[in-house]
Protein backbone atom coordinates (compact mmCIF):
# COMPACT_ATOMS: atom_id res chain seq x y z
CA UNK A 1 0.00 0.00 0.00
CA UNK A 2 1.17 3.12 -1.24
CA UNK A 3 2.09 6.16 1.96
CA UNK A 4 0.29 8.51 -0.41
CA UNK A 5 -3.33 9.47 -0.67
CA UNK A 6 -2.64 9.74 -4.63
CA UNK A 7 0.32 8.72 -6.85
CA UNK A 8 -0.52 11.80 -9.14
CA UNK A 9 -2.29 15.09 -8.02
CA UNK A 10 -2.37 17.49 -11.33
CA UNK A 11 -3.27 21.18 -10.19
CA UNK A 12 -4.93 22.55 -13.45
CA UNK A 13 -7.72 20.49 -15.05
CA UNK A 14 -6.98 22.25 -19.27
CA UNK A 15 -5.86 20.12 -22.15
CA UNK A 16 -2.52 19.12 -20.83
CA UNK A 17 -3.87 18.31 -17.15
CA UNK A 18 -6.81 16.42 -18.30
CA UNK A 19 -4.80 14.49 -20.81
CA UNK A 20 -1.71 13.69 -18.02
CA UNK A 21 -4.62 12.75 -15.85
CA UNK A 22 -6.76 10.06 -18.26
CA UNK A 23 -4.21 8.51 -19.56
CA UNK A 24 -2.44 8.46 -15.63
CA UNK A 25 -5.26 6.74 -14.39
CA UNK A 26 -5.66 4.47 -17.50
CA UNK A 27 -2.14 3.13 -16.65
CA UNK A 28 -3.38 2.69 -12.87
CA UNK A 29 -2.08 5.36 -11.09
CA UNK A 30 -4.46 6.86 -8.67
CA UNK A 31 -5.15 10.33 -9.75
CA UNK A 32 -6.69 13.95 -8.79
CA UNK A 33 -7.38 16.61 -10.55
CA UNK A 34 -8.28 19.74 -9.26
CA UNK A 35 -9.29 22.79 -11.53
CA UNK A 36 -11.18 26.35 -9.83
CA UNK A 37 -12.51 26.93 -12.91
CA UNK A 38 -13.50 25.00 -15.89
CA UNK A 39 -12.32 21.55 -17.68
CA UNK A 40 -10.85 21.72 -20.25
CA UNK A 41 -9.12 25.00 -19.84
CA UNK A 42 -8.71 28.13 -21.71
CA UNK A 43 -8.76 26.24 -25.32
CA UNK A 44 -12.21 25.24 -24.73
CA UNK A 45 -13.58 28.20 -22.80
CA UNK A 46 -11.56 31.05 -23.53
CA UNK A 47 -9.74 30.25 -26.38
CA UNK A 48 -9.23 28.05 -29.36
CA UNK A 49 -12.75 26.99 -29.96
CA UNK A 50 -15.24 29.50 -29.10
CA UNK A 51 -12.56 31.56 -31.09
CA UNK A 52 -12.98 29.51 -33.95
CA UNK A 53 -16.73 29.13 -33.86
CA UNK A 54 -16.45 33.44 -33.63
CA UNK A 55 -14.32 33.02 -36.77
CA UNK A 56 -16.56 31.13 -38.79
CA UNK A 57 -19.10 34.00 -37.39
CA UNK A 58 -17.26 36.25 -39.02
CA UNK A 59 -17.11 34.88 -42.06
CA UNK A 60 -20.94 34.84 -43.14
CA UNK A 61 -20.44 38.70 -43.59
CA UNK A 62 -18.03 37.82 -47.05
CA UNK A 63 -19.46 34.81 -47.78
CA UNK A 64 -23.00 36.64 -48.40
CA UNK A 65 -20.95 39.27 -50.22
CA UNK A 66 -19.25 36.35 -52.56
CA UNK A 67 -22.35 35.21 -53.18
CA UNK A 68 -23.51 37.95 -55.76
CA UNK A 69 -21.07 36.35 -58.04
CA UNK A 70 -22.42 33.70 -58.41
CA UNK A 71 -25.94 34.00 -59.18
CA UNK A 72 -27.13 34.27 -55.94
CA UNK A 73 -29.60 37.09 -54.16
CA UNK A 74 -29.06 37.14 -50.60
CA UNK A 75 -31.72 39.81 -49.52
CA UNK A 76 -31.28 41.98 -46.47
CA UNK A 77 -29.24 40.12 -43.83
CA UNK A 78 -29.08 40.91 -39.92
CA UNK A 79 -26.61 39.11 -36.97
CA UNK A 80 -27.80 39.02 -33.62
CA UNK A 81 -24.87 38.46 -31.23
CA UNK A 82 -26.71 36.86 -28.21
CA UNK A 83 -27.80 33.87 -30.47
CA UNK A 84 -24.08 33.36 -31.27
CA UNK A 85 -23.52 33.84 -27.46
CA UNK A 86 -26.10 31.20 -26.16
CA UNK A 87 -25.02 28.54 -29.51
CA UNK A 88 -21.08 28.75 -28.16
CA UNK A 89 -21.97 28.53 -24.49
CA UNK A 90 -23.89 25.40 -25.12
CA UNK A 91 -21.69 23.98 -27.45
CA UNK A 92 -19.06 24.75 -24.25
CA UNK A 93 -20.79 23.18 -22.11
CA UNK A 94 -20.96 19.93 -24.01
CA UNK A 95 -17.48 19.72 -24.24
CA UNK A 96 -17.25 20.65 -20.68
CA UNK A 97 -19.00 17.53 -19.91
CA UNK A 98 -17.59 15.61 -22.39
CA UNK A 99 -13.63 16.37 -20.56
CA UNK A 100 -15.60 15.46 -17.29
CA UNK A 101 -16.29 11.97 -18.49
CA UNK A 102 -13.06 11.62 -19.93
CA UNK A 103 -11.50 12.06 -16.57
CA UNK A 104 -14.14 9.73 -13.93
CA UNK A 105 -14.15 7.11 -16.81
CA UNK A 106 -10.38 6.46 -16.39
CA UNK A 107 -10.67 6.44 -12.84
CA UNK A 108 -9.81 9.90 -11.92
CA UNK A 109 -11.02 12.34 -9.12
CA UNK A 110 -12.18 15.73 -9.87
CA UNK A 111 -11.67 18.31 -7.81
CA UNK A 112 -13.62 21.91 -8.05
CA UNK A 113 -11.92 24.44 -5.98
CA UNK A 114 -8.14 25.93 -6.06
CA UNK A 115 -5.17 23.60 -4.59
CA UNK A 116 -1.99 24.66 -3.42
CA UNK A 117 1.28 22.87 -3.10
CA UNK A 118 2.30 23.17 0.91
CA UNK A 119 5.68 21.42 0.18
CA UNK A 120 7.09 18.68 -2.35
CA UNK A 121 4.21 15.79 -1.49
CA UNK A 122 1.95 17.84 0.13
CA UNK A 123 -1.43 19.62 -1.58
CA UNK A 124 -4.44 21.41 0.09
CA UNK A 125 -7.93 21.93 -0.90
CA UNK A 126 -10.49 22.64 0.96
CA UNK A 127 -9.37 22.51 3.96
CA UNK A 128 -7.50 19.43 3.44
CA UNK A 129 -4.04 18.40 2.72
CA UNK A 130 -3.24 15.57 0.42
CA UNK A 131 -0.26 13.64 -0.27
CA UNK A 132 0.88 12.62 -3.62
CA UNK A 133 3.83 10.64 -4.57
CA UNK A 134 4.33 13.23 -7.66
CA UNK A 135 2.48 16.85 -8.42
CA UNK A 136 1.97 18.02 -11.91
CA UNK A 137 1.62 21.90 -12.30
CA UNK A 138 -1.01 22.16 -15.45
CA UNK A 139 -2.63 25.71 -14.31
CA UNK A 140 -1.74 27.36 -18.09
CA UNK A 141 -1.49 31.18 -19.07
CA UNK A 142 -3.39 34.21 -18.18
CA UNK A 143 -4.09 37.56 -20.05
CA UNK A 144 -1.71 40.18 -19.14
CA UNK A 145 -2.65 43.78 -19.33
CA UNK A 146 0.18 46.67 -19.21
CA UNK A 147 0.08 49.57 -16.25
CA UNK A 148 -1.29 52.20 -18.12
CA UNK A 149 -4.20 54.78 -16.70
CA UNK A 150 -6.93 53.64 -17.55
CA UNK A 151 -6.23 50.07 -18.16
CA UNK A 152 -8.89 48.79 -15.98
CA UNK A 153 -11.37 50.32 -18.91
CA UNK A 154 -10.11 47.44 -20.91
CA UNK A 155 -11.20 44.22 -21.81
CA UNK A 156 -8.93 40.77 -22.36
CA UNK A 157 -9.92 37.89 -24.69
CA UNK A 158 -11.42 35.98 -21.84
CA UNK A 159 -14.12 38.89 -21.03
CA UNK A 160 -14.52 39.25 -25.35
CA UNK A 161 -16.58 35.76 -25.39
CA UNK A 162 -18.97 36.70 -22.58
CA UNK A 163 -20.03 40.56 -23.76
CA UNK A 164 -23.85 41.29 -23.36
CA UNK A 165 -23.71 43.34 -26.32
CA UNK A 166 -21.56 43.70 -29.73
CA UNK A 167 -19.90 46.92 -29.99
CA UNK A 168 -20.07 49.22 -32.52
CA UNK A 169 -16.67 50.75 -32.49
CA UNK A 170 -13.35 48.51 -31.42
CA UNK A 171 -9.98 49.11 -30.22
CA UNK A 172 -7.38 45.64 -30.37
CA UNK A 173 -4.50 46.51 -28.53
CA UNK A 174 -1.61 43.69 -29.35
CA UNK A 175 0.55 42.51 -32.33
CA UNK A 176 0.14 38.64 -31.27
CA UNK A 177 -1.91 35.77 -32.91
CA UNK A 178 -4.91 36.86 -30.65
CA UNK A 179 -5.21 40.59 -31.29
CA UNK A 180 -4.74 39.69 -34.87
CA UNK A 181 -7.76 37.11 -34.89
CA UNK A 182 -10.23 38.93 -33.20
CA UNK A 183 -9.52 42.44 -35.08
CA UNK A 184 -10.65 39.95 -38.08
CA UNK A 185 -13.76 38.75 -35.91
CA UNK A 186 -14.81 42.03 -34.62
CA UNK A 187 -14.51 43.37 -38.11
CA UNK A 188 -16.34 40.72 -40.17
CA UNK A 189 -18.90 40.90 -37.20
CA UNK A 190 -19.82 44.60 -38.60
CA UNK A 191 -18.03 46.33 -35.91
CA UNK A 192 -15.43 49.57 -36.78
CA UNK A 193 -11.91 47.68 -35.66
CA UNK A 194 -8.64 49.18 -34.90
CA UNK A 195 -5.69 47.07 -34.19
CA UNK A 196 -2.99 48.70 -32.47
CA UNK A 197 0.37 47.72 -32.57
CA UNK A 198 3.64 49.39 -30.79
CA UNK A 199 5.86 47.49 -33.65
CA UNK A 200 6.50 47.59 -37.75
CA UNK A 201 4.66 44.88 -38.00
CA UNK A 202 2.32 42.83 -36.24
CA UNK A 203 3.09 38.55 -35.96
CA UNK A 204 6.29 38.94 -34.89
CA UNK A 205 8.18 35.33 -35.20
CA UNK A 206 6.12 34.79 -38.26
CA UNK A 207 7.08 34.35 -42.27
CA UNK A 208 7.74 38.31 -42.96
CA UNK A 209 6.17 37.56 -46.35
CA UNK A 210 3.32 36.25 -44.67
CA UNK A 211 2.92 39.05 -42.17
CA UNK A 212 2.89 41.52 -44.71
CA UNK A 213 0.98 40.05 -46.96
CA UNK A 214 -1.90 39.53 -44.25
CA UNK A 215 -1.55 42.81 -43.40
CA UNK A 216 -2.42 43.98 -47.12
CA UNK A 217 -5.43 41.74 -47.09
CA UNK A 218 -6.73 42.69 -44.19
CA UNK A 219 -6.42 46.80 -44.89
CA UNK A 220 -7.84 45.61 -47.89
CA UNK A 221 -10.91 44.51 -45.98
CA UNK A 222 -11.20 47.65 -44.29
CA UNK A 223 -9.44 46.95 -41.18
CA UNK A 224 -7.22 49.99 -39.84
CA UNK A 225 -4.12 48.84 -38.79
CA UNK A 226 -1.71 50.79 -37.01
CA UNK A 227 1.35 50.18 -36.63
CA UNK A 228 4.65 51.72 -34.64
CA UNK A 229 1.52 52.69 -32.36
CA UNK A 230 1.06 52.64 -28.59
CA UNK A 231 -1.56 53.40 -26.00
CA UNK A 232 -0.90 55.72 -23.36
CA UNK A 233 -4.17 55.74 -21.67
CA UNK A 234 -7.81 54.91 -21.86
CA UNK A 235 -10.57 57.76 -20.88
CA UNK A 236 -14.24 56.91 -19.98
CA UNK A 237 -16.14 59.46 -21.65
CA UNK A 238 -20.00 58.59 -21.84
CA UNK A 239 -21.12 55.58 -22.58
CA UNK A 240 -17.47 54.53 -24.41
CA UNK A 241 -14.33 55.18 -24.42
CA UNK A 242 -11.46 57.68 -25.35
CA UNK A 243 -7.75 56.06 -26.80
CA UNK A 244 -4.86 58.25 -25.68
CA UNK A 245 -2.51 57.24 -28.55
CA UNK A 246 1.74 58.09 -28.58
CA UNK A 247 1.17 60.23 -31.27
CA UNK A 248 -0.94 62.96 -29.26
CA UNK A 249 -4.01 62.22 -31.32
CA UNK A 250 -7.12 59.43 -29.87
CA UNK A 251 -9.38 57.39 -30.75
CA UNK A 252 -13.17 57.05 -29.65
CA UNK A 253 -14.75 53.30 -29.03
CA UNK A 254 -17.02 51.72 -27.76
CA UNK A 255 -14.53 48.89 -26.40
CA UNK A 256 -10.75 48.39 -25.98
CA UNK A 257 -9.67 44.56 -25.93
CA UNK A 258 -5.99 44.30 -25.15
CA UNK A 259 -3.97 41.35 -26.46
CA UNK A 260 -0.65 42.19 -25.37
CA UNK A 261 0.36 38.68 -23.94
CA UNK A 262 -0.06 36.05 -21.50
CA UNK A 263 1.64 35.16 -18.40
CA UNK A 264 2.47 31.88 -17.08
CA UNK A 265 -0.63 31.49 -14.30
CA UNK A 266 1.76 30.51 -11.08
CA UNK A 267 0.22 33.17 -8.63
CA UNK A 268 -0.99 31.70 -5.20
CA UNK A 269 -0.21 28.29 -6.10
CA UNK A 270 2.45 27.91 -2.69
CA UNK A 271 5.13 27.06 -5.35
CA UNK A 272 7.71 29.03 -3.30
CA UNK A 273 7.06 26.86 -0.21
CA UNK A 274 9.25 23.66 -1.77
CA UNK A 275 11.54 26.39 -4.20
CA UNK A 276 10.13 25.47 -7.54
CA UNK A 277 12.03 27.71 -10.02
CA UNK A 278 10.42 29.99 -12.34
CA UNK A 279 12.54 31.25 -15.07
CA UNK A 280 13.31 35.10 -16.21
CA UNK A 281 9.69 35.00 -17.90
CA UNK A 282 7.74 33.73 -14.47
CA UNK A 283 7.37 30.68 -15.65
CA UNK A 284 8.06 26.95 -14.74
CA UNK A 285 11.70 25.31 -15.58
CA UNK A 286 11.55 21.66 -16.65
CA UNK A 287 13.86 19.38 -17.73
CA UNK A 288 13.28 16.79 -20.89
CA UNK A 289 11.13 15.11 -18.82
CA UNK A 290 9.06 18.14 -17.95
CA UNK A 291 10.66 17.70 -13.99
CA UNK A 292 11.09 21.01 -12.01
CA UNK A 293 14.00 21.08 -9.49
CA UNK A 294 12.39 19.69 -7.51
CA UNK A 295 12.02 16.26 -7.99
CA UNK A 296 8.69 15.47 -6.79
CA UNK A 297 7.00 18.28 -9.33
CA UNK A 298 6.14 18.19 -12.65
CA UNK A 299 4.71 20.75 -15.28
CA UNK A 300 3.46 20.89 -18.85
CA UNK A 301 1.57 23.29 -20.97
CA UNK A 302 1.27 27.36 -21.56
CA UNK A 303 3.27 27.13 -17.40
CA UNK A 304 5.75 26.44 -18.80
CA UNK A 305 5.98 29.15 -21.63
CA UNK A 306 7.94 27.27 -24.34
CA UNK A 307 5.50 26.02 -27.27
CA UNK A 308 1.79 27.56 -26.36
CA UNK A 309 -0.33 25.40 -28.29
CA UNK A 310 -2.89 23.26 -26.87
CA UNK A 311 -2.26 20.03 -28.70
CA UNK A 312 1.61 20.34 -27.32
CA UNK A 313 0.40 20.49 -24.22
CA UNK A 314 -1.64 17.02 -24.80
CA UNK A 315 1.66 15.79 -26.15
CA UNK A 316 3.05 16.70 -23.22
CA UNK A 317 0.98 15.13 -21.31
CA UNK A 318 0.80 11.83 -22.99
CA UNK A 319 4.43 11.83 -22.87
CA UNK A 320 4.61 12.54 -19.08
CA UNK A 321 1.92 9.49 -18.71
CA UNK A 322 4.02 6.99 -20.37
CA UNK A 323 7.10 8.20 -18.71
CA UNK A 324 5.97 7.78 -15.35
CA UNK A 325 3.66 5.13 -15.83
CA UNK A 326 4.79 2.74 -17.90
CA UNK A 327 8.53 3.59 -17.98
CA UNK A 328 8.64 4.40 -21.52
CA UNK A 329 10.05 7.50 -23.21
CA UNK A 330 7.66 8.84 -26.09
CA UNK A 331 9.42 12.61 -26.18
CA UNK A 332 7.53 15.28 -27.87
CA UNK A 333 9.17 16.45 -31.50
CA UNK A 334 9.07 20.60 -30.97
CA UNK A 335 10.19 20.46 -34.43
CA UNK A 336 7.67 20.92 -37.46
CA UNK A 337 4.58 21.90 -35.33
CA UNK A 338 2.03 23.16 -37.33
CA UNK A 339 0.09 26.39 -36.39
CA UNK A 340 -2.64 28.32 -37.81
CA UNK A 341 -3.95 32.17 -37.29
CA UNK A 342 -7.67 32.18 -37.74
CA UNK A 343 -7.18 35.88 -39.22
CA UNK A 344 -9.28 36.48 -41.86
CA UNK A 345 -7.44 35.57 -44.25
CA UNK A 346 -5.84 33.05 -42.54
CA UNK A 347 -2.61 32.29 -41.74
CA UNK A 348 -1.16 28.52 -42.00
CA UNK A 349 2.32 27.89 -41.37
CA UNK A 350 4.54 24.62 -40.53
CA UNK A 351 8.36 24.62 -39.84
CA UNK A 352 11.48 27.18 -40.58
CA UNK A 353 10.67 31.29 -41.84
CA UNK A 354 13.01 32.03 -44.32
CA UNK A 355 15.23 34.42 -42.08
CA UNK A 356 15.24 31.13 -39.69
CA UNK A 357 15.99 29.02 -41.78
CA UNK A 358 18.80 31.38 -43.96
CA UNK A 359 20.32 31.57 -40.27
CA UNK A 360 20.19 27.83 -39.37
CA UNK A 361 20.72 26.02 -42.72
CA UNK A 362 22.77 28.79 -44.62
CA UNK A 363 21.41 28.52 -48.26
CA UNK A 364 18.11 28.16 -48.78
CA UNK A 365 15.91 28.16 -52.13
CA UNK A 366 12.37 30.07 -51.51
CA UNK A 367 9.26 29.33 -53.94
CA UNK A 368 6.97 31.89 -53.65
CA UNK A 369 3.08 32.66 -55.37
CA UNK A 370 0.31 35.21 -54.59
CA UNK A 371 -2.50 34.65 -56.76
CA UNK A 372 -6.51 34.75 -56.93
CA UNK A 373 -8.38 31.92 -55.79
CA UNK A 374 -10.56 30.40 -58.63
CA UNK A 375 -13.14 31.52 -56.09
CA UNK A 376 -12.72 35.13 -56.09
CA UNK A 377 -12.50 35.04 -59.74
CA UNK A 378 -16.60 35.21 -59.62
CA UNK A 379 -16.80 36.52 -55.69
CA UNK A 380 -15.57 39.82 -56.94
CA UNK A 381 -14.38 40.21 -53.57
CA UNK A 382 -10.58 40.97 -54.50
CA UNK A 383 -9.15 38.20 -51.83
CA UNK A 384 -5.27 36.87 -52.93
CA UNK A 385 -3.65 34.05 -51.57
CA UNK A 386 -0.13 33.51 -50.55
CA UNK A 387 1.88 29.89 -50.30
CA UNK A 388 5.59 29.85 -50.00
CA UNK A 389 8.21 27.32 -49.92
CA UNK A 390 11.80 26.83 -47.91
CA UNK A 391 14.36 24.54 -49.14
CA UNK A 392 17.69 23.60 -47.88
CA UNK A 393 19.74 24.36 -50.89
CA UNK A 394 22.27 21.19 -49.61
CA UNK A 395 19.53 18.35 -48.90
CA UNK A 396 16.70 19.42 -50.94
CA UNK A 397 14.10 18.83 -48.15
CA UNK A 398 11.58 21.16 -47.46
CA UNK A 399 11.93 22.86 -43.98
CA UNK A 400 8.79 25.70 -44.23
CA UNK A 401 5.93 26.43 -45.47
CA UNK A 402 3.65 28.75 -44.85
CA UNK A 403 -0.15 29.97 -46.41
CA UNK A 404 -1.86 33.26 -46.37
CA UNK A 405 -5.51 32.05 -47.64
CA UNK A 406 -9.20 30.59 -46.86
CA UNK A 407 -8.73 27.27 -44.87
CA UNK A 408 -4.60 27.68 -44.73
CA UNK A 409 -4.90 25.43 -41.12
CA UNK A 410 -6.76 22.14 -43.04
CA UNK A 411 -3.98 22.67 -46.02
CA UNK A 412 -0.98 23.02 -43.60
CA UNK A 413 -1.38 20.05 -41.24
CA UNK A 414 -0.98 17.60 -44.44
CA UNK A 415 1.98 19.45 -45.13
CA UNK A 416 3.64 19.00 -41.65
CA UNK A 417 3.19 15.23 -42.24
CA UNK A 418 5.40 15.32 -45.57
CA UNK A 419 7.54 17.17 -43.44
CA UNK A 420 8.10 15.73 -40.68
CA UNK A 421 8.72 12.55 -43.07
CA UNK A 422 11.21 14.50 -44.67
CA UNK A 423 9.60 15.72 -47.83
CA UNK A 424 12.13 16.92 -50.45
CA UNK A 425 11.24 19.52 -53.08
CA UNK A 426 11.75 16.76 -55.63
CA UNK A 427 9.19 14.76 -53.78
CA UNK A 428 6.49 17.46 -54.09
CA UNK A 429 7.18 17.98 -57.76
CA UNK A 430 6.47 14.44 -58.53
CA UNK A 431 3.59 15.00 -56.96
CA UNK A 432 0.04 15.09 -58.90
CA UNK A 433 -1.99 18.21 -58.00
CA UNK A 434 -6.23 17.97 -57.12
CA UNK A 435 -7.40 20.31 -59.68
CA UNK A 436 -8.46 23.06 -59.80
CA UNK A 437 -7.71 23.87 -55.58
CA UNK A 438 -5.74 26.15 -54.19
CA UNK A 439 -4.14 23.54 -52.76
CA UNK A 440 -2.14 22.20 -55.94
CA UNK A 441 -0.22 25.21 -55.82
CA UNK A 442 1.84 23.27 -53.46
CA UNK A 443 3.36 20.67 -56.11
CA UNK A 444 3.47 23.24 -59.07
CA UNK A 445 5.63 25.83 -57.92
CA UNK A 446 8.70 25.07 -60.33
CA UNK A 447 10.50 28.59 -60.24
CA UNK A 448 12.48 29.63 -57.17
CA UNK A 449 12.15 33.52 -56.46
CA UNK A 450 15.65 35.73 -56.36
Amino acid sequence: MSQYDYDLFIIGGGSGGVRAGRMAASFGARVAVAEERYLGGTCVNVGCVPKKLFSYAAHFSADFADAAGFGWQVGETRFDWPTLIANKNREIARLNGIYERLLTTAGATIMRGRARLADAHTVTFAGRSYSAERILVATGGWPHKPAIPGAEHAITSNEAFFLPALPKRVVVVGGGYIAVEFAGIFHGLGCITTQIYRGPLFLRGFDDDCRQFLADQMRRQGVDLRFDTDLTAIEKTGDGYRVMLNSGTHIDCDLVMYATGRKALVDDLGLETCGVELNDKGALKVDGNYRTNVPSVYAIGDVTDRVNLTPVALAEGMALAWHLYRDQQRPVDYEFIPSTVFSHPNLGTVGYTEAQAREKFGEVTIFRSSFTPLKHTLSGSGEKALMKLVVDKASDRVIGAHMVGADAGETIQGLAIAMKAGATKALFDRTIGIHPTSAEEWVTMREPVA
